[in-house]
C-alpha cells in the first residue's frame, strides 16, 4: 500500500510539473507529444461508478526507445459528490434543465 502511495504522489508531482509548465507562454519545454524515447505519461480521471461511489483512475504509461514497456493503473473508490441541477444544450441550441452527477475537480500541487 505504501508503494502505491509513493507512485501516486510521483505521478501527481509529474502531472503538476507539466500543468505548471503549460501556463508559461514562452516555454521551450511545451510539447504536443510525449517523448517516446524516454518518458512517463500520466493521466488522472474520475469515473462515476454508482450513486454513492466514484472511481479515481490513475494511469501511467512508461515509454522507452519508442515502445511502451509498462502500463501501470491504479483504481481507488471515492465517495460520489451527488447530483446537481444544470442546463444542457443540444446541437440545435435547444436548452433543457437536467440533473447530472457532480464531477470532482483535479488539482495537482508540487512543493
Amino acid at each position: 500500500m505504501k508503494q502505491n502511495n509513493i507512485l501516486l504522489f510521483t505521478a501527481i508531482l509529474f502531472g503538476c510539473i507539466i500543468f505548471t509548465s503549460c501556463k508559461e507562454k514562452n516555454n521551450e519545454d511545451l510539447t504536443n507529444e510525449v517523448n517516446k524515447q524516454g518518458a512517463v505519461e500520466t493521466a488522472v480521471t474520475v469515473q462515476h461508478l454508482d450513486s454513492t461511489n466514484d472511481i479515481l483512475l490513475t494511469k501511467h504509461t512508461v515509454w522507452y526507445k519508442g515502445s511502451v514497456i509498462k502500463n501501470i493503473e491504479y483504481r481507488d473508490t471515492v465517495p460520489a459528490l451527488g447530483i446537481e441541477n444544470t442546463t444542457a444544450e443540444n446541437n440545435d441550441g435547444d436548452t433543457k434543465k437536467v440533473q447530472v452527477k457532480k464531477d470532482y475537480e483535479i488539482f495537482i500541487t508540487v512543493k
